[in-house]
């Protein structure tokens, strides 16, 4: 047996224990509370403008301050992950986010609310980044059926979190019990990831993996996740007026909305048996040419309400491992320390900003179809990054 063939066996025995299988668990419910904390301001959202009395466009700003602060803590997470003890700093930074989680259901102004939300993008950013980092230093070479159920276990909550909101005000006529309610929810999972120490920090091996390679490695995964998280919010994001806009009614596009983000939740959950099968370069190349597909059915029938609900369930399904299965490639590539995570983290969290925002840009201009046009040239710029990445890597 070679000395790699016993290290992979280790590393998986390793894998396998109690002890790390409590923690695989915990990285799981951590993710489940970061998906109820992320999808619950914008069902919240005009409850939050009453309050602070204030327009429903001026505290559209506490989703830039929310992006913002993700992106300053999958910055500030990166170094904080390699140096910290990796459970205490995952419990740390949810019971922060768990505090400002409650605190903002009470704040009455709206800046003293954008600066909270603000704090809370940086706690989410941090969570973001360590469980992803904590999950790959577990389980190594095999974590893709694991990071496929981590991300699997943010869509959970995230779907959970509108109905959470929506039983809150009516039975209460209010958001507070909903925030609350999942402030409490995570403050047990930070509390057992304090008692938790470990695991240890991965140290990024210059002369095994090429330093000045792996540079650009990172680089090109960051700009991949950057396009493709992108295209991802973006058609989340858009989808719901893209369909008003070109005749589908209020029910029917709401019902659309929906059926994107199940298919999404649906598609991580298939993704787990899948990615224990096949290789992440395999699973992404299905990924990509499937979403590809979807897009040209709404650019083929534009008018067509069952193009609408065909592509928006293929863009569901397609999209679902792309940020897994790229995540799991790169642990196959190159060192994934949590530094390098918090800058694949920074990328997919600045393209979650820019091409919304695009687009919004050209929506009232140019129509309705400018984000079908701009979700398109994502994904094909995608392909062709990830396409480099697999020359890259194999000609080291």
């Amino acid at each position: 047996m070679t000395s790699a063939t016993t290290s992979i066996s280790s590393e998986r025995a390793v894998a396998q224990s109690p002890v790390w299988k409590t923690h695989t668990a915990l990285y799981f419910a951590s993710f489940v509370a970061l998906g109820l904390m992320t999808a619950a301001i914008g069902p919240a959202l005009p409850s939050l403008a009453e309050r602070a009395q204030s327009s429903l466009s001026d505290a559209g700003f506490l989703f830039t301050s929310l992006s913002l602060g993700y992106m300053m803590g999958s910055f500030v997470g990166g170094r904080l992950f390699d140096r910290a003890k990796g459970n205490r700093a995952m419990g740390a930074v949810l019971i922060a986010a768990a505090a400002m989680m409650a605190l903002v259901p009470m704040v009455s102004s709206l800046w003293l609310l954008i600066i909270v939300v603000f704090a809370l993008g940086l706690a989410q950013g941090a969570t973001d980044v360590g469980g992803n980092a904590l999950l790959v230093r577990i389980h190594r070479r095999g974590v893709g059926p694991f990071m496929n159920c981590l991300h699997f276990s943010f869509g959970l909550g995230a779907s959970l979190a509108p109905a959470l909101v929506a039983q809150s005000i009516r039975i209460s006529s209010s958001i507070n019990w909903a925030w609350w309610a999942i402030a409490l929810f995570t403050l047990p999972i930070a509390a057992c990831l304090l008692l938790l120490s470990g695991p240890a920090a991965q140290k990024a091996h210059e002369a095994e993996n090429g330093g000045r390679s792996n540079s650009a490695l990172i680089a090109l995964i960051a700009i991949f996740l950057f396009l493709y998280v992108g295209a991802e919010v973006g058609f989340g994001g858009w989808i719901y007026s893209y369909a008003r806009a070109i005749g589908a009614g209020e029910m029917a596009s709401g019902y659309v909305t929906s059926i994107f983000w199940g298919a999404f939740t649906i598609g991580r959950l298939i993704g787990i048996p899948i990615a224990a099968r096949f290789l992440p370069q395999l699973i992404l190349a299905g990924d990509l040419a499937g979403c590809l597909l979807s897009v040209a059915i709404l650019l083929l029938w534009p008018d067509s309400i069952a193009a609408l609900w065909t592509g928006a369930t293929g863009l569901g399904l397609s999209m679902a491992s792309v940020f897994p299965a790229m995540l799991s490639l790169a642990e196959r590539r190159l060192t994934v320390s949590a530094r390098v995570t918090g800058r694949f983290i920074l990328g997919a969290s600045a393209g979650s900003m820019f091409l919304p925002w695009l687009i919004g840009q050209l929506f009232d201009t140019h129509g309705p179809q400018s984000m079908n046009f701009v979700i398109l040239a994502a994904l094909v710029a995608a392909v062709a990054v990830f396409a480099i990445i697999i020359f890259h890597s194999h000609s080291e």
